[in-house]
């Protein structure tokens, strides 16, 4: 028995060294939210068993659970540079089947074709505006910047106010709203599921995404020319690695200890 009690400490030891490892490798990347591990004893019984005389069989994983907190505020200085003063994330649309990501990562970028994308060809959501900038749907669209304004002029610069206004300027002078970034919000935050690049995915414990403008309510607000970077604190981690490795040598010496019993044992009987 004892056995199989730390071989499921080893395991979640195991478990809980990858998640550190992984919040440490993602140290610089934009818009990361680091994972904790959270574990849960084992009991087996029957409705018939003493409770004085109950033995745990070990533990498992209960949950890997993501922290939401905002990280630091990097300025870059470029107008496509987003980041959140908020709990919001920015919705992106897949440009080859729709699929909807949200991500933290406001590292924007202007395709070919003049859509704001992420660098992954997932085009970022924004709500259509009138000329004076005010939003006529609360349905988000793809923003895409026209080319060209209708006295033909080109496309200049643009520019992204607080909340959320996109706004391009052409080389006659002239500026030109063209949507208002939409911002998701959702139920439960850690319900989300994690795809990789800083995006996650709805799911039926985060619940749908709840779109609204940013400077609204939970949303936040937005800085222009800046970055989110990753809430990972190394030094917290790094102690979180002390604590996983220790786990994992108490419980090797556990098992360590049960196998010279054993040994013990034998001998007496032989």
């Amino acid at each position: 028995m004892s056995y199989y009690t730390s071989i499921s400490g080893l395991k979640n030891a195991q478990t809980d060294l990858g998640v550190i490892a992984h919040n440490i490798a993602n140290t610089e990347t934009t818009g990361f939210k680091k994972s904790t591990t959270s574990f849960a004893d084992i009991v087996a019984k029957s409705a018939m068993s003493d409770p004085r005389k109950t033995m745990g069989i070990g533990s498992t994983v209960e949950s890997i659970s993501q922290n939401f907190s905002v990280g630091s505020i990097e300025q870059t200085g470029s107008a496509l540079d987003i980041a959140i003063n908020g709990e919001g994330f920015f919705a992106t649309k897949a440009a080859d089947d729709g699929s909807m990501s949200f991500t933290r990562n406001g590292a924007m970028m202007l395709d070919q074709n003049g859509y704001i994308q992420d660098g992954s060809d997932n085009r970022l959501q924004v709500f259509p505006v009138d000329a004076a900038g005010n939003a006529t749907s609360a349905t988000p669209v793809d923003a895409m910047v026209p080319a060209t304004n209708g006295a033909g002029s080109k496309f200049a610069g643009l520019t992204i106010a607080e909340d959320g206004l996109v706004t391009v300027t052409y080389g006659d002078g002239t500026t030109q709203p063209v949507g208002q970034v939409a911002l998701a919000s959702f139920a439960s935050n850690t319900g989300l599921q994690q795809v990789g690049s800083s995006n996650w995915e709805a799911t039926g414990l985060s619940g749908p995404a709840s779109y609204g403008q940013a400077g609204i309510g939970r949303f936040g607000s937005l800085l222009s020319g800046a970055l989110e970077r990753s809430n990972v604190d190394i030094a917290e981690e790094l102690v979180g690695l002390i604590s996983a490795q220790r786990n994992f040598q108490a419980n090797a010496k556990a098992i360590d200890t049960a196998t010279r019993i054993t040994e013990t044992i034998i001998n007496l009987r032989t």
